[in-house]
């Protein structure tokens, strides 16, 4: 992973860049963004890459927010994981490299299968009324027909 940045640490608190820059996992039902329904995308804590959609967004019961997809593909990167015994699929932001969690093969079929399993500590909400004030103003369209 990354050397130690304590200006980083500073800046996003000790659980984030534990799980963002050491692959660390919060506990299960512990993060903000668990339990959360609110209309807006999910970014990358370290770097601001958009991430993921509330539009895809569903209650796994894991313990931790799941999706099922990401905002573009493009935007994440995935490596094989085998660092607890078993084989899992890690899920990374591509700019920063950030951890973010796994992404599994037992999500909603009619959403094509997947479960991103991510961490809250890796994620910052920007809410749907303030994406053009952050910057995120082409994510809008996300929401069109949520808002029509």
């Amino acid at each position: 992973m990354v050397k130690e940045d304590n200006n980083l640490r500073a800046q996003i608190g000790d659980t984030a860049y534990e799980v963002t820059q050491n692959a660390a996992t919060e506990r299960p039902f512990s993060g903000q963004y668990d339990d959360f329904d609110q209309p807006g995308i999910f970014v990358d804590v370290v770097s601001g890459e958009p991430l993921f959609s509330s539009t895809d967004k569903y209650d796994a019961g894991c313990g931790w927010p799941s999706f099922t997809k990401p905002i573009d593909k493009k935007l994440i990167k995935q490596h094989l994981d085998s660092s607890v015994g078993m084989m899992r699929t890690e899920v990374r932001s591509q700019k920063a490299n950030s951890h973010l969690g796994h992404v599994f093969t037992d999500g909603p079929t009619d959403k094509g299968g997947l479960r991103y399993c991510i961490n809250s500590a890796a994620l910052k909400f920007v809410p749907l009324t303030e994406l053009a004030t952050q910057g995120y103003a082409a994510y809008q369209v996300l929401f069109k027909s949520a808002t029509e």
